[in-house]
């Protein structure tokens, strides 16, 4: 994946000044994460909204709602904290699977399981399909970077330390993961390509992302943008490829299941990634104490 220049716990500003880090370090290890907390926000929402049948409006709602709630956990954090910053990313990533299925599906039986005939109180959803849902997030990431883009404020990853720059940053990310989930539905259920197909289909662009790296004239901070779009679409087949019955290509394990495996194994790798925070954390105080 892209992989911008690496930030130490500390960028140093001055001779008398620094600002700490927010976000973290993109290597290979963010990208397993972001693909785990993306698969898990595909089962969950499922679980939430088709298997505990709550439906589309209440559960984006209540979702949207966490995800507020766990965003000013990480706005209000001094730095970079892995647990505050992959919730978030869990919980715009169940978010994002809601809101996507709320604004592309409908009462229609192909989106209804086991003869039901509504899903949850409230609308149904929106029924605008996987083209046109796609066609409005597209509109409105690209809203968001305008925006970002006349504030003059840096797109790169490891500058983004001001509150304006973050939560632009988490804007970003909420559209993002929600028009992953309109690409990956759309590769899964209407491309015809299988939930194998879409999935090999991602990861081949994901390689072409890649080899661009080493091309210069290619922005990593592109790159970077690029491959969070493409790799919820990976997530949600994953998810959708977890779940979903046998006869339609899955392995059938449930959306309760699937999300326990899946959920217990973002915990170990936040777990980890917390324990190495703390050692740079710690190794790069110590490193700070001559500066005044």
């Amino acid at each position: 994946m892209p992989e911008p220049e690496v930030l130490t716990d500390v960028d140093v500003v001055g001779t008398d000044r620094y600002v700490l880090r927010k976000l973290p370090e993109v290597t290979l290890a963010f990208w397993v994460m972001k693909i785990a907390a993306t698969t898990l926000g595909e089962t969950a929402g499922d679980l939430f909204a088709q298997t505990l049948k709550l439906g589309y409006f209440l559960t984006t709602i209540a979702l949207f709602l966490i995800f507020v709630v766990t965003l000013v956990v990480q706005l209000r954090s001094r730095r970079y904290n892995p647990f505050f910053y992959w919730t978030v990313i869990l919980s715009t990533s169940m978010a994002g699977t809601t809101m996507s299925d709320f604004m592309n599906r409908d009462a229609s039986a192909k989106f209804l399981t086991d003869g039901a005939k509504s899903l949850g109180w409230g609308p149904q959803g929106l029924g605008l399909g996987y083209p046109a849902g796609a066609a409005i997030l597209v509109s409105l990431l690209l809203a968001i970077f305008v925006l970002w883009k006349c504030t003059g404020l840096t797109f790169a990853i490891r500058d983004i330390v001001s509150f304006r720059a973050e939560a632009l940053f988490w804007a970003a990310i909420l559209v993002s993961n929600t028009l992953g989930t309109s690409m990956g539905d759309f590769l899964s259920d209407s491309s015809g390509l299988g939930y194998a197909g879409g999935a090999l289909l991602v990861t081949g662009l994901l390689a072409v992302l890649v080899a661009l790296m080493r091309v210069p004239a290619v922005p990593n901070v592109v790159l970077f943008w690029i491959a969070f779009v493409l790799t919820r679409p990976l997530g949600a087949t994953a998810g959708d490829f977890l779940t979903k019955p046998l006869a339609k290509g899955g392995l059938d394990l449930g959306t309760a299941g699937s999300s326990a495996v899946l959920l217990a194994v973002l915990i170990g790798l936040m777990g980890y990634a917390q324990v190495q925070e703390r050692r740079t954390a710690a190794a790069q105080d110590g490193t700070l104490t001559g500066i005044s």
